[in-house]
């Protein structure tokens, strides 16, 4: 039976892939994020696309309604929609305090907001028995990620998953998130990256190679299959073994 599949930051990198992997199956997607042209280029086969920022919820409230409109109950909630900061403008200021607020402020917002807000918009229209949330968080959350705002933002999605999971585990819906370490073709890195650094990045894992965003996709897919029903509150590492399990 085809299944209704929400997935935020589905228009590029690995949540496009996700959800590719769902169209192929034959279940409804439907792409969230704030670049609607994005959106519309992805050409996932059937999928509805509904431009908003889930940092805000003015906008978390749109899909709310859309999604209540078009699907009614959603069978998995993806949660891709985020990124480093790179991307955004930055503060138009020389005080050091205003730039460290700046850049944490843009990352909790990026990454955590824009997943706790949907959640909390959507959970009570998860499909139960079976429904499945699944976050994306990562490798930084492990071990860091410079300026640390990125790696904490990601660090935070875990208690709130841990705390979801046992909130609706009795409906019969599992919670989990997925860690990816160095994944190549997103655009989480902007302008590109120096092949010293992607050298270094790839020299860090057992498999010698880069992830993809199918890596995760799969995993994703999986962790939304019926097989997977009985996995909850659980970070699943896809990074080739650059850190290992916890």
């Amino acid at each position: 039976m085809a299944r209704n599949v929400v997935i935020s930051g589905g228009g590029t990198g690995i949540g496009l892939a996700a959800a590719q992997a769902f169209a192929a199956d034959g279940d409804r997607v439907l792409l969230v994020g704030r670049r609607g042209e994005v959106l519309e280029k992805a050409g996932v086969p059937g999928a509805l696309t509904y431009a908003a920022d889930l940092s805000k919820p003015r906008g978390v409230r749109g899909v709310e309604r859309f999604v209540a409109a078009e699907l009614g109950t959603v069978d998995v909630l993806i949660h891709s929609a985020g990124g480093s900061g790179r991307l955004e403008p930055t503060v138009d200021s020389d005080e050091p305090l205003d730039v460290v607020l700046h850049d944490w402020a843009i990352n909790f917002g990026l990454n955590t907001l824009t997943a706790v807000l949907l959640t909390e918009a959507l959970k009570d229209r998860l499909a139960y028995p079976g429904g499945r949330v699944l976050f994306l968080s990562s490798i930084a959350a492990y071990r860091g990620s410079g300026s640390g705002a990125y790696a904490a933002s990601k660090a935070a999605l875990h208690p709130y998953a841990f705390d979801l999971a046992r909130q609706l585990g009795p409906r019969g819906v599992t919670v989990n998130l997925v860690a990816p370490g160095y994944i190549e073709d997103t655009e989480f890195f902007g302008g590109g990256m120096d092949e010293e650094r992607r050298a270094r990045l790839v020299a860090e894992t057992s498999t010698g190679r880069a992830g993809t965003p199918g890596d995760v996709a799969s995993t994703l897919h999986w962790l939304a299959s019926h097989a997977a029903g009985h996995i909850t509150a659980q970070v699943i590492q896809v990074n080739g073994g650059a850190e290992r399990g916890h």
